[in-house]
């Protein structure tokens, strides 16, 4: 299902980048749940928009079941705004019919004051609960963050993070 989350998004973003800025203002939204063969249900919903100023968005959802207990959804977004800003971001959650619960999610923006990527996820089974989160980010002048984060029932809560300036320096965080 990761797969559907990586096409929402792309879709998402190839829409909100490929329509002139210069079209008229608008919204439209959409959305559709059928049987599948699989003895549940499929569906999701879809919206898109472009403001006066230039700025657009859209965003979808999609989820399917199989009528054993097993699901998945998927949501995603991208946003343009007027000032060449934008970004993106998508998730999957997975629940399977034993309780184990499966969560993965990324996004990046960027825009004149920097940029930013973040991904990761979470694994809940009857064992208990790890996830894991990275991130970068880097500051209009070049400065840039690296930073993980990961949470293990065995092990705690481990962090490491680092920062460079524009020329690779290893620099404060601050």
């Amino acid at each position: 299902m990761k797969a559907m989350s990586t096409v929402l998004v792309g879709a998402l973003a190839a829409i909100v980048l490929a329509v002139p800025v210069a079209e008229a203002s608008g919204r439209i939204r959409g959305g559709a749940v059928v049987a599948n063969p699989e003895g549940g249900y499929s569906g999701g919903r879809a919206a898109a928009g472009r403001g006066a100023n230039g700025g657009s968005y859209a965003r979808g959802r999609a989820f399917q079941t199989d009528g054993q207990g097993n699901s998945t959804a998927a949501s995603g977004g991208a946003f343009r705004g007027p000032n060449g800003a934008s970004g993106a971001r998508a998730g999957t959650t997975s629940r399977s019919a034993d309780g184990t619960v499966t969560h993965q999610s990324g996004m990046a923006a960027s825009g004149a004051k920097g940029s930013v990527e973040s991904s990761g996820g979470y694994t809940k089974t009857q064992d208990g609960v790890t996830q894991s989160r990275t991130t970068t980010a880097t500051g209009a002048n070049g400065t840039t963050y690296q930073g993980s984060t990961r949470y293990d029932k065995n092990t705690g809560l481990t962090h490491s993070g680092s920062c460079t300036d524009a020329a690779g320096n290893s620099v404060p965080c601050r």
